[in-house]
């Protein structure tokens, strides 16, 4: 029998894109999966549309929007099921792409979190924004995506169709281990929205366990759908969540020395909006900083949690991290493709079960 599975979708608003996500999910060409909608206090009607069209699903009203990471949360708590496929709301899917997700996950004991080929909504031709086929990170905390890196999208001709280690997987699209979600703390909410995947990928990693993307399975995203990359809060939240990121997760022998070159990044960040005429980033820049130090009590506790879960050290964690700035490579060195950076395919390996792993804070 196949194994169960419960797809979580959070929804604010937006009711077209939303109904034609509803419209291509409910031909998954799979026998056993439940789809449960959170409603992030959604006004627009859009929750109401979509249970009359659609009366199977399920539906979790909150008081108030939680975010993505919230909305998740909610949806993996009510869910008793041990596969969980977490989905956003301007997503287009494949018939076969759950069930190529779930033979992925299930084959490796220590697989946590896969990922489809994510494919842009607006042009199915070329690697959607937020998750290509898999994302990756530099050591200094910045994400990119096997095919893209930062705003160069590259046409899917098939380069990237190899099963790989990712560094994390796009919460855009993804199938993980409730147990595993669970055990790591969920998605951390002070997020809110924006790189809490990337977090939560980092703790699993550091529970020793592996996260894949899988391209043979395909679904189309329509990145910006819900909130454009002009918005200051984007800008914001990816300034501050990526740095909070680095301060929650790194051991503090390595964050000592990768945090002051991370801060630099971040000012010639700043300089390269002052000649674009980029104010938002600017203002979203210094705002994410002073975030980040004026809640020093929070990341202690966040930092403490996370060392309860470790049992990798840095040392192995880094050797999956891009080995430099890929800022620097992109805007300084002109390196547009994700293949300039890395190797095109990266081995699949196995890997012990975290319980046969020994413990290395």
């Amino acid at each position: 029998m196949p194994e169960p599975v419960d797809i979580i979708i959070p929804h604010l608003r937006g009711q077209k894109l939303f109904m034609r996500c509803l419209e291509t999910l409910f031909k998954t060409d799979y026998p056993d999966f439940r789809v449960i909608l959170v409603d992030n206090g959604s006004i627009d009607g859009s929750v109401a549309a979509a249970k009359n069209a659609f009366p199977e699903i399920i539906v979790i009203r909150l008081d108030e929007n939680l975010g993505f990471a919230g909305g998740c949360n909610a949806g993996v708590n009510y869910s008793g099921r041990e596969l969980i496929a977490l989905l956003n709301d301007d997503t287009e899917v494949d018939p076969g792409w759950l069930k190529l997700l779930v033979d992925a996950l299930l084959k490796d004991d220590c697989i946590a979190v896969v990922q489809p080929k994510l494919r842009w909504l607006l042009d199915r031709s070329k690697f959607d924004y937020a998750g290509g086929v898999g994302g990756m990170l530099d050591i200094f905390g910045f994400p990119f995506c096997y095919g893209r890196m930062f705003e160069t999208m590259e046409t899917d001709e098939g380069q990237y169709d190899g099963v790989r280690d990712i560094f994390w997987a796009s919460g855009s699209a993804l199938l993980t281990r409730r147990s595993l979600f669970m055990q790591a703390g969920g998605l951390d909410e002070r997020y809110f929205a924006h790189q809490e995947e990337i977090d939560l990928n980092w703790r699993l990693q550091l529970m020793g366990y592996k996260i894949t993307a899988v391209p043979q399975a395909l679904v189309y995203h329509y990145a910006g759908g819900t909130l454009s990359s002009a918005d200051f809060n984007k800008k914001y939240f990816n300034h501050r969540n990526s740095v909070y990121t680095l301060l929650k997760n790194y051991q503090l022998r390595n964050l000592l020395w990768i945090l002051p070159i991370r801060l630099i990044l971040e000012i010639m960040a700043a300089v390269l909006a002052v000649k674009q005429g980029d104010f938002l980033r600017i203002l979203a820049i210094f705002r994410a900083g002073f975030w980040n130090i004026f809640h020093l009590p929070l990341l202690l506790k966040a930092r403490r949690q996370v060392k309860r879960l470790r049992i990798k050290s840095d040392r192995e964690i880094m050797r999956r991290l891009y080995q430099g700035s890929i800022a620097l490579q992109y805007y300084l060195f002109g390196k547009r493709y994700t293949s300039q950076a890395l190797p095109a395919a990266v081995p699949y390996h196995k890997c012990e079960t975290p319980s046969k792993v020994q413990i290395n804070r």
